[in-house]
C-alpha cells in the first residue's frame, strides 16, 4: 500500500513542479540558467574531473547546452545519454559538439550512435542529472521512467543535481532504489547533500 501512496504522491508533485517550472518567463529562465551553469563550472568537482556526463535539456529544464559547449571548450570529454530501446537503460556516448546529437526518445536530443564513441567506464567523472525537484537530502523527483535511478546505481563519480531554487523542498518521498545526488546547484546556492 505504501508503494502506491509514494507513486501517487510523486505524480501529484510532478504536476506541481512542472507547472511551476513552465511558468518562468523565457528571459528570466535564460538569466537563471546562466547563473546555474556558472556555479557548476566553479565547482571543484567540475574543474578537477576530465569527464562530464550530462543530460541534453528540453522544454523548461535547466538548459545544459551552454554547459556542454563550455566543457568542450575546456577540453573535457562530454558524454550524453541515449535511451536503449524497449528497456529502462541508457547508454552514454562521447560527443564532440552539439552537432553529434539527433532527435531521439521522448523528444530528447541524443548522441548519434554511428558518429559517437560509447562510454564504457563509469567509475569516475561528474554526472549532471535532471529533475523536477530535489529535497535537501539530495533525493530527486524525476520524470517517473526510472532511467537515471537505474544508471546512477552503477555510477562511481560525483552526481550533481540542477534545479531552480523554487523547485527545492524539505523532503520528497523516495524508495529504496532512489539514489541521492552529491550536491544540488540552484541559481542561488550550492547545497551539499549526503
Amino acid at each position: 500500500m505504501q508503494v502506491t501512496d509514494i507513486r501517487q504522491k510523486k505524480t501529484e508533485l510532478r504536476k506541481q513542479y512542472k507547472s511551476l517550472r513552465d511558468s518562468i518567463p523565457k528571459d528570466e529562465k535564460c538569466f537563471i540558467d546562466k547563473k546555474i551553469i556558472r556555479k557548476i563550472t566553479q565547482l571543484w568537482s567540475y574543474r578537477e574531473e576530465e569527464l562530464l556526463l550530462t543530460y541534453v535539456s528540453i522544454g523548461s529544464e535547466v538548459d545544459t547546452k551552454e554547459l556542454i559547449q563550455y566543457a568542450l571548450n575546456d577540453g573535457k570529454k562530454v558524454a550524453a545519454p541515449r535511451c536503449v530501446e524497449n528497456t529502462r537503460d541508457m547508454d552514454f556516448y562521447l560527443i564532440k559538439s552539439l552537432d553529434d546529437l539527433e532527435l531521439g526518445s521522448f523528444g530528447v536530443m541524443e548522441p548519434i550512435k554511428e558518429r559517437c564513441e560509447k562510454l564504457e567506464d563509469f567509475s569516475k567523472g561528474v554526472c549532471i542529472v535532471p529533475a523536477l525537484a530535489f529535497d535537501k537530502r539530495g533525493y530527486r523527483l524525476g520524470y517517473g521512467k526510472g532511467y537515471y535511478d537505474k544508471f546512477l546505481g552503477n555510477f562511481g563519480g560525483r552526481i550533481i543535481g540542477v534545479c531552480y531554487s523554487f523547485c527545492m523542498c524539505d523532503e520528497l518521498p523516495h524508495g529504496r532504489f532512489d539514489k541521492q545526488v552529491s550536491s544540488i546547484v540552484t541559481e542561488k546556492r550550492i547545497i551539499p547533500s549526503n
